[in-house]
Order: structure tokens, then sequence, then C-alpha cells
């Protein structure tokens, strides 16, 4: 399994709460690779959480911290990265995703509100609806879009991705002219 991707990186895009973190992990165990998140990279840099970051320092602030640490972890192979959901608004991070395969997890927008309805911790989660419909045609960028609609399982979110792979590799296979 771990030869799939012959090393390539997976980055997991997407909306809070649609999970990249939970189908991250088994996805990195189901081929045989490390795992990062880049929102836990961040804190651990920063010394404090997230939400934090935000009040005290701002957004911009944060997406600068978040372009630095996926900068140094996209130079790492054989790893499934989950990002935190605004990292394709800056133009530059999509140098840094290309280095690798990129999948959308692509959530219902009922699901995503029913899993953060209790969230305290997303300090963009009351303007859910407006950012997905503004990012929308930015996670469609993504190398492999990944549409869930129920409550279907990490391991089996994992397979659906790991059997897409194949196909979009072959498409990516750039023909020389002859």
């Amino acid at each position: 399994m771990s030869d799939l991707l012959q090393g390539v990186s997976v980055y997991l895009i997407g909306m809070m709460g649609a999970g990249k973190t939970t189908v991250g992990k088994q996805l990195a165990k189901d081929l045989n690779y490390r795992f990062i998140d880049t929102d836990e990279t961040i804190e651990a840099i920063a010394k404090q959480p997230i939400t934090d970051i935000f009040q005290t320092e701002g957004e911009v602030y944060f997406r600068e911290l978040e372009t630095q640490v996926l900068s140094q972890l996209s130079v790492y192979a054989r790893s499934v990265i989950s990002t935190g959901g605004g990292i394709i608004t800056k133009q530059t991070n999509w140098s840094y995703l290309r280095d690798g395969l990129v999948v959308w997890l692509d959530v219902d927008l009922e699901i995503l509100k029913k899993r953060l309805a209790q969230d305290q911790t997303r300090p963009l989660a009351d303007k859910l609806e407006s950012l997905l419909e503004t990012r929308r045609s930015l996670y469609a960028q993504a190398d492999i879009v990944t549409p869930i609609n129920s409550d279907i399982s990490p391991a089996d979110i994992s397979a659906k991705i790991i059997e897409t792979i194949p196909t979009v590799l072959k498409s990516q296979v750039k023909i020389p002219n002859n």
C-alpha cells in the first residue's frame, strides 16, 4: 500500500469539522505514512490555542504562521497532512499543496453544522455558510474530491480515497511529445 503514492504526501483540505484530522490519522495508518496536523503544529510553535492566536494576534497573523508551517512541512515525504480550513485562501499555499496529492473532504453543510454546534474552539464557526460559499471553488481545485453526505466512518473514507488514487495519478502522468 505504501508504494501506491511512491512517497508523495497527501494534503487533506476542507471546512472545519470536515474530519480532516480523524480521516488523516486513518489514511496515514492505511498508507503506512506519518500523520501531521498543521493546526496542532501551529499551536505547539505558538504555545497557545488557535482561538487565542485569533483573539490576540488576529487572523492575518494566524494565516502567516499557517503558511510558514505548511512551507516547512511540504519538504517531508510519506506524510498525510491535515490542514486548516482556510489554508486554501492564500495562493502561496497552493504552491506547497501542489507538492503532494490534494484531497478535499467535501462534507455536506448540514453535517458540518451538526458537528460544530457545541464546539467553542473554532473562531470562525459562526460564519460557516458564508465561508463554505467563498471557499468552495478553491477547495474544488483538489486532485481528489471526496463527497461526504452522511456519517460514513473514517475507515470507509480512507478506503474511498485510496481507491481513487491510481486513477488520479494516471491522469496526472505527462506524456512526452515526440
